[in-house]
C-alpha cells in the first residue's frame, strides 16, 4: 500500500531575524537625539556625534530606533546629515515646544508688542528665504540684519496701506484684530530706534524687537551672528533652512512673501525702491540675501 503524500509546504528553514535591540543600542539611539537637541552643535567638531549620524544613514533597524526615541519625546525628525546634524522640531504638544507666545511673553508684557514680536520673527524668515528655490536649495544662504528687516517690515507697512485704500478698507483697523493688516500701521507707528539716556536701543523700538528677535534665533542655532554693521548681521544656518521649510504653507507668511517686496531678479533678492525713501527710513546696506 502506497503511503499517502504530503504536499504541505515544507517548513521554511530558519532565517536571521533582525537582532534585538540592546540597551546599549538604546542609549546610542538616545543619545543621537541629545545631539540633535543642541543646536548649536556641529557634527563636524564631535566625533561621536558623527559616528552616530553615520550609523543612523547605514543601519535602518537603528536608524527607525532613533526616530522612535525622538517621536517618544515628542519630537519630529526633519532631516539627518552630515550637514546639519539631527534635526527635529517639537511636536504639538510637546513639552521642548516654545511657542511665539510663550517667547513673545517673556519678551514684552504688553500683547500689541508680543503681535509685533511674531511679526519680526515672520519677516526675518520671509527676508531670509524669499523664493522656494530658496528653501529647496542646500547651498543658499540667506544673511539679514536688524536694519535690514525692519526696513523691509515698514516698506511691507507701505505697501499694505496702499492696498488697503485702494480696496476702500479701513485703514485704521483695532490693533489686536488678526492679520497682516492690522499688524502695519502698530509697527509704522512705532518708533525704529527711540532714544534712551544712554544711546542704548530700547526695546519696545522696532529694531530693538527685531534684535531681539535675532538674537533669540541665534542662541537657537538658527542664526549665526556675523558683524554688528546695519544694526547686526546674520547668517542662517542650515538648521533655520529646514525650520522655515516645515512652516513655509504658512498663510502669514504666504501672504507677506506676496506683497512682492523682495523681487526675483538674478538670485539676489533686494527692497524694491520706496516711492518715498524718506518716509521708509530705509538704510544703505541693509545686508539682504544672497548666495555665498
Amino acid at each position: 500500500m502506497t503511503e499517502p503524500v504530503d504536499r504541505s509546504e515544507p517548513e521554511a528553514a530558519d532565517t536571521p531575524s533582525t537582532a534585538a535591540v540592546t540597551p546599549a543600542d538604546a542609549a546610542d539611539a538616545a543619545r543621537l537625539v541629545a545631539f540633535g537637541l543642541q543646536p548649536k552643535l556641529q557634527p563636524a567638531r564631535d566625533q561621536e556625534y558623527t559616528d552616530l549620524l553615520r550609523r543612523y544613514r547605514e543601519d535602518p533597524p537603528f536608524a527607525r530606533l532613533a526616530d522612535a526615541v525622538a517621536a517618544g519625546l515628542g519630537l519630529v525628525v526633519l532631516e539627518v546629515s552630515p550637514r546639519a546634524g539631527m534635526v527635529v522640531t517639537a511636536a504639538e504638544g510637546s513639552v521642548f515646544a516654545v511657542r511665539m507666545s510663550d517667547y513673545a511673553r517673556r519678551t514684552a508684557s504688553d500683547s500689541t508688542d508680543r503681535f509685533l514680536h511674531g511679526l519680526a520673527h515672520l519677516a526675518v524668515a520671509a527676508l531670509a528665504f524669499p523664493r522656494p528655490e530658496d528653501l529647496a536649495d542646500d547651498g543658499y544662504v540667506g544673511r539679514v540684519t536688524v536694519n535690514g528687516v525692519d526696513s523691509f517690515v515698514r516698506q511691507a507697512c507701505r505697501r499694505l496701506e496702499e492696498r488697503a485704500e485702494k480696496q476702500g478698507e479701513n485703514t485704521d483697523p483695532a490693533t489686536d484684530a488678526p492679520g497682516l493688516e492690522a499688524a502695519w500701521r502698530v509697527w509704522a507707528r512705532r518708533s525704529a530706534t527711540g532714544a534712551t539716556k544712554d544711546a542704548r536701543r530700547p526695546a519696545t523700538s522696532t529694531t530693538g524687537i527685531v534684535a531681539k528677535a535675532l538674537a533669540f534665533l541665534a542662541d537657537s542655532g538658527f542664526l549665526q551672528r556675523t558683524g554688528d554693521e546695519n544694526g547686526g548681521t546674520y547668517r542662517t544656518t542650515a538648521r533655520y533652512q529646514l525650520q522655515v521649510r516645515d512652516m513655509a504653507g504658512s498663510a502669514a507668511l504666504a501672504e507677506l512673501l506676496e506683497l512682492g517686496i523682495v523681487p526675483v531678479t538674478d538670485g539676489s533678492p533686494s527692497l524694491l525702491p520706496a516711492e518715498d525713501a524718506d518716509d521708509l527710513e530705509l538704510v544703505a546696506d541693509d545686508g539682504l540675501p544672497f548666495r555665498s
